[in-house]
């Protein structure tokens, strides 16, 4: 039977190689807000240096997805694989030992970029080494990764501060990545099939004479756009001219759509096919999860400095609260990988249905907290809960996404739907960090913790709308198909 079917060993091998540097790259934003004072206290950085510590990471991912998934579809995903692993090391590696502030602004650019080349390999991967049950238990463990590292990321550098001490305790949270790169490098060389490493050609072509082709103009001109849009969002504290940047990236991105359409007209090979974007399920798909990381993502920071600043929790402590939601994600994520192909995009609306029962719950510990005295650990409870509902729509929704999407173009598709995410993460947490700090000071902190939970909930609901679309979508599709016949 096609459920009972087991991976092989190279399979086994080419996840355990892909998720693990994966895994590294997502705590490498996760885990920044915890280190952030010391290092502020360690480099004597003034302020707006320790925001480009965090922000030039977040824009260097965020630009190179798309562009990263193309390189990997044209030339070969394991050559660019290992690309983003030498960057990352490296940026890593200057971080850990920076001596000033610009140097380590620096270096997070550098390991920000290798993450942008490395992660839409390991989409692509997925799609081109797996097939039907176990391409889903893949991505359940992709989805697994992404859920664990947002929780663990603030007890790992609340940990090796803890450890290590003020000054080298921020430092190993970047050093411990260079052996975990070199290590991913060597299996990478060693495990990784020859097709891992071979070039994307298209049907019929010739190649001695083929070249590829990576769009110049629709790769830069998307590449400035999401850069401006996100730069937008990560400075929006500061108004201004920050307030331009995003109708100018704006339109950018329309400008690129027109372009890659044009494109492709004239015979060219766009950066992304419009195409693409045809496919219902890759459409809404996209688009929910993109919805859906606006509100989520920005659940853990708040959480934290609600924690921290509001009630004056340790982050060692703050960051442990989160510690059973990632196990129950991980559990979850597994569960949701065996049945995924089963219940459809079903299984997502449920999922984030349970979503917003926890983010009501949450809200209703933290007026009891203010009202009645309630002891604030209570949210451990709905925070656990809230990690078991993940489980049920990242990993599941990335196989259903992509269920229909070829593997020639799977880099590329991985890489828009990621760079959706990280724009949508770069969106809500300034307004629900904006949100967060307003409230607190015009009224508490137990209030803010309220407002910032609601604006979570709002934008997953909208996620949620986009799910039921899709649902009612497949049930009509698959009723307007003459019985005896299969919906392609």
């Amino acid at each position: 039977m096609a459920q009972q079917q087991k991976m092989t060993g190279t399979q086994r091998s080419i996840l355990v190689v892909v998720l693990v540097p994966v895994f590294m790259s997502l705590l490498s934003i996760s885990s920044i807000n915890v280190v952030l004072p010391s290092v502020q206290d360690s480099l004597d950085a003034p302020t707006s240096q320790i925001q480009w510590v965090l922000s030039g990471y977040t824009l260097a991912f965020g630009v190179l997805l798309v562009a990263g998934g193309r390189a990997g579809d044209t030339f070969g995903r394991g050559k660019l694989f290992v690309a983003g692993l030498v960057l990352f090391g490296l940026g890593s590696l200057i971080a850990g030992f920076a001596l000033n502030g610009p140097m380590l602004v620096f270096a997070r650019f550098i390991t920000g970029f290798g993450s942008g080349l490395l992660n839409p390999q390991t989409v692509g991967f997925i799609q081109q080494f797996f097939e039907g049950p176990n391409r889903a238990k893949a991505f359940a463990s992709f989805g697994s990764v992404v859920g664990v590292s947002v929780a663990i990321g603030p007890l790992l550098g609340g940990g090796l501060i803890a450890l290590a001490g003020q000054d080298w305790g921020w430092r190993w949270t970047f050093l411990v990545n260079v052996p975990i790169a070199a290590v991913a490098m060597y299996y990478a060389y060693k495990r990784f099939p020859a097709e891992a490493w071979q070039a994307y050609m298209p049907e019929g072509a010739d190649s001695a004479t083929h070249k590829p082709d990576l769009d110049p103009i629709g790769t830069i001109t998307f590449t400035l756009g999401t850069l401006l849009v996100m730069w937008t969002f990560l400075e929006l504290d500061k108004g201004g001219i920050y307030y331009l940047l995003l109708p100018i990236g704006v339109v950018v991105l329309i400008w690129w759509v027109w372009w890659e359409r044009r494109y492709k007209r004239r015979g060219g090979d766009p950066m992304v096919d419009m195409n693409l974007f045809a496919n219902r399920s890759y459409r809404n798909g996209a688009l929910l999860i993109g919805l859906f990381f606006t509100g989520y993502t920005s659940v853990w920071v708040s959480v934290a400095i609600f924690l921290q600043t509001g009630h004056g929790i340790s982050a060692l402590m703050a960051a442990l609260v989160g510690v059973p939601s990632a196990v129950l994600t991980s559990i979850s994520s597994q569960v949701a990988g065996r049945y995924v192909l089963r219940a459809g995009r079903a299984m997502v609306a449920w999922g984030m249905t349970v979503t917003l029962i926890a983010l009501g719950s949450s809200i209703f510990v933290v007026i009891g907290v203010h009202l009645w005295d309630w002891p604030v650990w209570w949210l451990i409870l709905t925070l656990t809960v809230l990690g078991g509902a993940q489980g049920f729509i990242v990993s599941p929704n990335q196989t259903l996404t992509l269920i229909e999407v070829p593997a020639h173009v799977s880099g590329v598709a991985g890489g828009v739907m990621q760079t959706g995410q990280r724009v949508g993460t770069s969106i809500g947490t300034a307004l629900v960090t904006s949100m967060l700090f307003g409230v607190a000071s015009a009224f508490n902190w137990d209030w803010a913790f309220v407002a910032a939970f609601g604006t979570i909930m709002v934008m997953v609901t909208a996620a949620l709308i986009v799910a039921i679309v899709d649902i009612i979508g497949t049930r009509k599709a698959q009723a307007a198909v003459p019985q005896g016949q299969e919906a392609k």
